[in-house]
């Protein structure tokens, strides 16, 4: 643990930085640029009255605040990146909004937390990477399932020239974004190929029936290649699938249930990894029978069989062996 001296609140937006000392309550408004950060870093040094580390706080904010992070790591300062939501709800009742308060509450947050802060630190370039090409391919699935239903509705109505032009331009649209997908896709095998850590734990999360690219590469992302969390437990709590206790007192106790503040996108990927590992896992299917035999809901049931998923992932990489099926050998 450091003993800190300053704590630093940054407001990150796309052009600017808002930027609040909490000990010496002093604001100031940076470029957010290089120019803006070495700007940001020689202000802050006025305020140090010793070679005590200083502590900078801002919240993680995508791509906005990924070059000041990259500056931040490159140049031995301590920050975190922390998740808005629990800096908003850690500072009581605020009715104002600006850029100003939001600095200043991210500076006080970092302030008072201090002890229990760890300092973050950015994801190597190859994951950097591989999460940009998943990102981009799930915006242009999305988009062409999007023209999919359109076509799907204007091929029902009655024929006319502007309809059959429009369907003839939704289908050189879709086909259009078959190909740069299926081109992001090559980019990523090629990603995976060049980096032998990210490809030897893809090729064991795919040796799992019902993972397929998409869930391996973004179990690998997420994860940070399985660094990021100690165990299959953490992980399930991140993704939403980790039911949690629900009672107060001596009347009111509730079913245990999974909380809706979770990685929405893991949670769908497993949803669906988990329907087809119950179609072609006999194992996983005669565990799902059971439980629904035993009277449990048919999603309570899947979720079940999410997190055995989850339980198998981190064991073939732990392991560093591909899943074997055991059934196949059963006599």
């Amino acid at each position: 643990m450091k003993n800190y001296q300053l704590a630093v609140g940054i407001d990150v937006s796309k052009k600017t930085l808002d930027v609040f000392i909490h000990n010496h309550s002093k604001h100031r408004v940076f470029d957010n640029t290089r120019s803006g950060y070495l700007s940001l870093v020689k202000w802050v040094g006025k305020f140090s009255e010793n070679e005590k580390p200083i502590l900078y706080c801002f919240e993680h904010t995508g791509n906005y605040s990924l070059k000041l992070a990259i500056f931040m790591q490159t140049n031995g300062l301590d920050y975190v990146q922390e998740n808005p939501i629990v800096i908003k709800r850690s500072s009581g009742l605020v009715r104002t909004k600006s850029d100003r308060v939001d600095a200043q509450m991210i500076a006080r947050y970092a302030w008072l937390h201090r002890e229990e802060l760890e300092c973050s630190s950015i994801r190597d370039e190859a994951l950097l990477e591989l999460g940009r090409l998943l990102s981009l391919r799930d915006q242009l699935v999305r988009k062409r399932t999007g023209l999919m239903g359109t076509l799907e509705e204007l091929t029902g109505l009655l024929s006319s020239p502007s309809t059959d032009i429009s369907c003839k331009s939704l289908k050189h649209t879709i086909a259009y974004l078959s190909k740069q997908i299926l081109k992001l896709e090559k980019q990523i095998d090629q990603l995976l190929k060049r980096e032998e850590e990210l490809g030897k734990n893809y090729k064991l999360l795919t040796s799992l029936k019902g993972v397929g690219r998409i869930l391996a590469c973004q179990l690998i992302y997420h994860t940070c290649n399985f660094a990021r969390f100690s165990s299959w437990r953490q992980f399930s709590s991140y993704c939403g699938t980790a039911p949690f206790e629900h009672s107060s007192g001596t009347s009111v106790f509730k079913r245990a249930k999974s909380h809706p503040m979770s990685d929405r996108k893991m949670k769908s990927l497993l949803s669906m990894a988990s329907v087809s590992a119950i179609q072609h896992d006999g194992e996983l299917r005669e565990y799902y029978q059971r439980k629904v035999a035993e009277g449990k809901p048919k999603m309570v049931a899947l979720n079940n069989v999410r997190n055995k998923l989850l339980s198998r992932a981190f064991a073939v990489i732990k392991r560093g062996t591909p899943y074997v099926d055991l059934c196949k050998y059963a006599a």
